[in-house]
């Protein structure tokens, strides 16, 4: 009984351990595959899936480079990021047909990227991203998403390096913990080819700048540098606990700043010597600019001026010195302020001041630019005095000429009438004609063809002596009518026609005229009549 049960005993263990065995060897094959799923995990590939250019699904690598890359919308982003990578992407894409496959794999770099794009159909495009440096590298995904931001770290230190201005950062202590390349060669200049470290401060913040700040916030610097000035904008940001600072080069615009002060300081010494008072008024009408000529012509107190009074506040300090003209009450003159503003704001105006001490300005107000206006102030007294005189002499000279008794016309170098009287007027009773020939023509049609006006037209075309040339001719009313000729100054013609002698009846009990000539003028007359 004993042997028997030893036996069956044994013979459990045989077939139990086989079985225990098989179990164990299974559970080991089971966690290796689990450990091999697990790592498989750790390696997601990087793949998107779209719809019709819309992100339908995408894995944690993908969607962390999606998160890296600059732009706006998924499918923007992706393929302006792959077309700098691989050109021919967006040309092949459109002709991808039904469950159709297209690999795509960058040319340049060391470790290229490789593309698979697989249409699915229904819409549906399949994206997928590797790196082939990378694959059993454990990095698969870190890998493709440090690659965009290294480029994008290439292309913004290249930026920084090649560019003119000067950056660099510094701690709280005023310590330069980096600059750019423009920074260190400017630095390495100033230590003549050496570079030392710490780097030093080409521009102290510290230091109290040379221009206050601009409307931007920069402040205007000087660095000094083989004997001479270079000039910076600088810009100045805290960012974690540091100061970055941006000096951007301002030698143009300082240039440009001298030049025009020194045209501001010409044109000042300009109007200073002008006779004309000159105000500048800005768009909110302040005066900005006057010169000397004003106080002079206006008699307005410097320290008026000088404080940029108004344009209204001007104009009202003008009337208390009784150097505008006096209106009939002050609205009317309020007015006639607010018209003057007005024109000279939307264009030239011109206006005549007479003033109550009888001097005469001439105001003149023109627009400039950014709405601001400048006013001119001449006196013209004398000049009005002038031209009221010389009125008056061709005044006096017409009514000398009207009071002759012959008819008196003068003719330019060119043949048009200057000059007639009233009794040449009435003699020939038409309308006066522009030209010499034009008068030719209505002597021709009131007195018809005669020798003495032939001899006539032959001393007009002829060249006139020194002496004044006399004649005769058929009046326009009958009777005799002698005429003058004499050269004036500039080529021009005094032609003159006496009053006309009235035809006396034939026979023995005709009147005796008053004035009767004598006969010898008379036969002198009658052969410069009859030619």
């Amino acid at each position: 009984m004993v042997a028997h049960f030893l036996i069956a005993f044994a013979a459990a263990v045989l077939a139990v351990l086989p079985a225990l065995a098989l179990t164990r060897l299974m559970d080991r094959r089971l966690a290796g595959a689990g450990t091999a799923r697990g790592l498989e995990r750790g390696l997601e590939p990087t793949v998107f899936l779209f719809r019709d250019g819309v992100l339908v699904d995408a894995t944690s690598p993908a969607r962390a480079l999606l998160a890296s890359l600059p732009g706006e919308g998924d499918w923007q982003r992706l393929s302006s990021w792959l077309c700098m990578r691989l050109p021919e992407f967006g040309a092949l894409l459109p002709d991808l047909g039904d469950a159709a496959r297209i690999e795509l794999k960058e040319r340049a770099g060391d470790s290229p990227l490789r593309l698979l794009a697989d249409d699915l159909g229904d819409g549906l495009l399949r994206l997928t991203l590797a790196d082939p440096a990378a694959e059993d590298a454990g990095i698969l995904v870190d890998s493709l998403s440090l690659r965009a931001m290294e480029q994008e770290l290439e292309i913004l230190r290249s930026a920084m390096d090649h560019s003119p201005m000067l950056a660099w950062r510094q701690d709280p202590q005023g310590q330069v913990t980096w600059a750019n390349s423009a920074y260190l060669n400017l630095a390495e200049v100033k230590a003549r080819g050496q570079t030392v470290w710490p780097l030093p401060r080409i521009i102290d913040l510290s230091a109290r700048p040379v221009q206050p700040a601009t409307s931007g916030g920069a402040r205007r610097m000087q660095v000094d540098h083989d004997g001479q000035s270079r000039w910076y904008d600088c810009h100045l940001h805290e960012i974690g606990g540091q100061t970055v600072a941006i000096a951007l080069p301002a030698d143009a615009a300082v240039r440009a700043e001298r030049s025009l002060r020194e045209f501001v300081q010409t044109l000042t010494k300009t109007f200073a010597d002008l006779p004309i008072g000159l105000a500048i008024f800005d768009r909110d009408r302040n005066l900005q600019l006057f010169n000397p000529a004003l106080i002079d012509l206006t008699g307005l107190a410097t320290g008026f001026l000088t404080a940029r009074p108004t344009l209204y506040a001007f104009l009202d300090r003008l009337r208390e010195a009784r150097m505008v003209p006096e209106p009939k009450d002050y609205r009317s003159w309020r007015n006639q302020m607010n018209t003057l503003e007005a024109a000279a704001s939307s264009g030239h105006h011109v206006e005549m001041w007479s003033l109550p001490g009888g001097q005469t300005y001439r105001v003149t107000g023109r627009p400039h630019p950014d709405g601001a206006v400048a006013f001119l102030f001449e006196d013209i007294t004398s000049e009005i005095s002038l031209t009221r005189k010389f009125r008056a002499d061709l005044s006096l000279g017409a009514e000398v000429l009207d009071a002759l008794e012959d008819a008196v016309a003068v003719f330019g170098a060119n043949g048009d009438l200057l000059i007639s009287n009233r009794r040449y007027a009435d003699l020939w009773d038409a309308a006066a004609p522009g030209t010499l020939e034009g008068h030719v023509q209505v002597w021709t049609d009131a007195c018809g063809a005669s020798p003495g006006l032939a001899a006539l037209r032959e001393a007009l075309n002829a060249a006139l002596p020194d002496e004044p040339l006399r004649g005769a001719m058929a009046g326009p009313a009958g009777g005799l009518l002698s005429w003058g000729l004499r050269g004036l100054s500039g080529a021009r013609l005094l032609l003159s026609f006496a009053a006309p002698v009235p035809s006396l009846p034939v026979g023995r009990d005709a009147p005796r005229a008053a004035h009767d000539p004598e006969p010898a003028e008379r036969a002198a007359m009658s052969r410069a009549l009859t030619g």
